[in-house]
């Protein structure tokens, strides 16, 4: 028979990762399941200025996950690599079949978090990888000396913007509104930065090459009017990076929970519409999606797992 865990923790970003380190720490047999990297979206950050406590001299998001990963450890939480295809969460004991094998735990968290949201232009699968990217600090080499367009206009865009210009020669921004959502700090940055240029009131409509990104269509929302961009003949293409929010990564609960255009909902305890399953960091319902608070959440959901356990003893 597999063994029944207090607590199964499912993505190990943030959110996970400090729900393992508090559940290790009360003493819960716990697993935490991840299909990939540990980290999620911070793994990809190049830089993190806002989570207290950081290196005040520099931190990366790999360098932050890492140390968080190993306090998980440290006080007991185990680790699985499988990609979950099915779960069953009513009952007293919930099941999760992964690729892998099955899994059993007395309460679930889910830290599933979410993933880019695609720019919606046409041809942009034929592009993904070919020009097209989502993770600067993964792809901002490959367009050493080149242009470089960034569509969005909030934190998340603004910054990874500034981080390409380590690379390009020059970065637009592609924004659909007439300003700039990002907190002032960052704009600020931005706006000093004399290799940032910007595109207002602008969508990119389609996007065209022979076998890399060498064109693309923009179309003004407030005049309808259509513009080519062309890459420099010399470069022969351009980078096209699309920061323009996330879709939770909550599938895989449609039907058994209560959401919120695919987020999840939980109370303030992390608690979902489920008995002994909750919901922590990006893939809940929430006004702020930061490391600080998909820690926090992760916190609660561990040590409201830890209550749940005890009052059904």
């Amino acid at each position: 028979m597999s063994k029944i865990y207090d607590v199964i923790i499912l993505g190990a970003g943030p959110a996970g990762l400090t729900a393992g380190l508090y559940a290790g720490r009360s003493r819960l047999s716990t697993l935490i399941i991840e299909k990939g990297q540990d980290g999620g979206q911070i793994a990809l950050t190049d830089e993190v200025e806002n989570y207290p406590g950081q290196l005040v001299e520099g931190e990366t998001g790999h360098s932050l996950v890492a140390r968080m990963s190993e306090q998980a450890k440290k006080f007991g939480a185990e680790r699985c690599t499988d990609a979950i295809k099915s779960v069953e969460l009513e009952g007293d004991v919930k099941k999760l079949i992964g690729a892998k094998g099955e899994y059993l735990a007395r309460c679930v968290i889910i830290a599933t978090g979410a993933f880019p949201k695609p720019i919606g232009c046409e041809n942009e699968g034929r592009f993904t990888g070919m020009g097209i990217s989502f993770c600067a600090t993964c792809d901002g080499a490959f367009f050493k000396d080149l242009e470089v367009y960034v569509v969005g206009g909030g934190d998340s865009a603004v910054e990874e913007a500034i981080y390409l210009t380590r690379f390009a020669r020059k970065v637009t921004i592609i924004h659909r509104r007439d300003q700039l959502r990002a907190v002032k700090a960052i704009q600020e940055k931005a706006f000093a930065n004399p290799k940032i240029a910007f595109l207002w009131d602008s969508v990119v409509v389609r996007v065209d090459g022979k076998d890399l990104l060498s064109s693309m269509t923009l179309r003004n929302v407030k005049t309808g009017e259509l513009t080519t961009i062309e890459a420099n003949k010399a470069d022969g293409l351009f980078g096209l990076f699309g920061f323009i929010g996330y879709t939770p990564n909550s599938r895989l609960f449609e039907g058994m929970l209560e959401m919120e255009n695919g987020y999840i909902r939980t109370d303030g305890n992390m608690r979902t519409s489920i008995p002994g399953v909750f919901a922590a960091g990006d893939v809940r319902v929430k006004s702020l999606r930061q490391v600080v608070t998909a820690a926090a959440d992760g916190a609660i959901a561990a040590m409201q797992a830890e209550k749940y356990i005890s009052s059904n003893l």
